[in-house]
């Protein structure tokens, strides 16, 4: 039986502008910290068997994420948390750590992702949100300006058969979207299609780094 774990952790603060990347050298760096020896890969270029089940965007908080690990020994999960825990910063806090069972990783398994979108408004911007989400999905497709990664050339692509639920609501001087959406290797909607898109038909007037997200759920397929 290998010693495989999940760690169920939140990302918040000044921590939601740490990278992907930066985010995995925390973790390994923490482990070594607190005396867990993580089992590394075989090969010419050893890793440490130690991955995020889905990558989250830079400046984008959550409260939904999944650090999927193996180590050397048999440890009780709940010891696992208590050695780790003090070795976060600010902003990191996990909640809950679980063996893994046999089988696909869940990076593997992602087909879906919840979000909460916040955006500021101004006097005369629309602000009926639910009905706004309304209006914006009987659009007979939605039109949203893709980079590709190699060429940088914008591609136009429909987006709407990548969102699943959308639903909205005023907050003070702000229109809250919460939206679910295809998320994985199968079909993937970055939050920044979305909200470039919602924006464009909303004619809300608000520039993009005032409008936060946070990651509120991933889903997983058997």
């Amino acid at each position: 039986m290998r010693n495989k774990y999940v760690i169920e952790l939140s990302k918040g603060g000044y921590m939601k502008y740490i990278s992907h990347l930066d985010m995995v050298r925390l973790f390994k760096n923490a482990f070594k910290r607190a005396g867990i020896r993580l089992v590394y890969s075989q090969g010419f270029n050893p890793h440490p068997k130690l991955s995020l089940a889905q990558p989250l965007s830079l400046g984008y908080s959550s409260t939904c994420e999944l650090l999927e690990f193996e180590i050397a020994e048999d440890l009780p999960p709940a010891e696992i948390l208590d050695r780790m825990n003090p070795m976060m910063p600010k902003g990191i806090e996990l909640f809950k750590c679980r063996r893994m069972a046999e089988g696909k990783s869940y990076a593997s398994r992602a087909v879906a992702a919840s979000y909460e979108v916040c955006i500021p408004i101004k006097a005369g911007d629309r602000c009926d949100a639910e009905g706004l989400c309304r209006d914006f999905l009987k659009q007979e497709s939605i039109q949203a300006f893709k980079r590709q990664k190699k060429t940088e050339i914008k591609k136009e692509t429909d987006i709407k058969g990548m969102i699943r639920e959308l639903h909205g609501e005023l907050l003070n001087d702000k229109i809250i979207l919460y939206i679910k959406s295809d998320a994985g290797n199968r079909s993937n909607l970055s939050p920044e299609l979305f909200i470039s898109a919602f924006v464009s038909f909303s004619g809300i007037n608000a520039a993009r780094e005032d409008i936060s997200v946070k990651r509120t759920g991933l889903f997983f397929s058997r």
